[in-house]
């Protein structure tokens, strides 16, 4: 399967082919449409028809991953560059995969121990979901929640609220994640609450979550989100459980 920048790639040699069909200079990113995405023709009856421009799908594809936030990392962080040496590694990946079979309006967590392979095998199905064409976006929950905290009183809060709460797939890395022993705030949960709510009553979105919280864990934090992430990910509720031997940055 291509990997993310084999497709940067080919949309680049694809749309510079577009420019080079043009004898007119290369002002647009496609000269055939003029970056209008449509093509008009004139049919053998003199009525005008429109069709859309192959630099269209171009397009989309390299706004999808440009809009996931994930661009950087999709071609390291693979199904095939996933470590299996020991056997709870052969069932974090299968499962990932077995999520992957069937994702539509599916939600898959993975929780438990630090370095384990979590963000690893979550960008893996986001990267397989931008292959398969679905718009995709990833947020990492400490960096995100503060800035929607600090907008909850004004107009841009809707706007950063909506686009995750709408986007076809949505991964949430790090979930809840705070300084040692603090608990996350009610600003937090209320943020939390919000997101998983709306994504949990609209059954065709796909949602991803990694955290160093278990799903029992959340339940204690919040027993409303909680109860709503693990009905949603029974059958795709992966625990890496404690232990330092599996955290493989400190392999090597």
């Amino acid at each position: 399967m291509d990997s993310i920048s084999e497709l940067l790639n080919a949309a680049s040699e694809e749309m510079k082919k577009n420019t080079e069909t043009s004898t007119e200079s290369p002002a647009y990113d496609c000269n055939i449409c003029k970056d209008k995405g449509i093509i008009y023709r004139i049919d053998e009856f003199g009525e005008r028809r429109a069709r859309i421009c192959k630099c269209d799908n171009i397009k989309r594809n390299l706004r999808r991953i440009k809009y996931s936030g994930l661009s950087d990392v999709l071609d390291e962080l693979t199904f095939d560059n996933f470590k299996v040496i020991e056997s709870w590694q052969k069932t974090a990946k299968q499962m990932a995969l077995d999520f992957l079979n069937n994702p539509v309006g599916g939600w898959f967590f993975a929780g438990g121990q630090v370095g384990g392979g979590k963000t690893h095998l979550c960008t893996a199905i986001t990267g397989e979901l931008l292959r398969q064409g679905k718009t995709s976006k990833y947020m990492l929950w400490r960096d995100e929640v503060v800035r929607l905290k600090a907008n909850v009183n004004d107009d841009e809060y809707s706007g950063l609220i909506t686009r995750l709460k709408e986007v076809e797939v949505l991964y949430i890395d790090d979930f809840f994640k705070t300084e040692r022993g603090i608990n996350p705030t009610t600003g937090d949960i209320n943020v939390a609450f919000e997101l998983i709510n709306y994504r949990y009553n609209n059954r065709n979105l796909i949602t991803i979550i990694s955290s160093e919280h278990t799903v029992m864990d959340i339940l204690d934090i919040d027993e409303a989100i909680g109860s709503r992430i693990y009905q949603r990910t029974k059958e795709h509720c992966l625990i890496i459980n404690e232990d330092k031997k599996r955290n493989y940055r400190l392999s090597g």
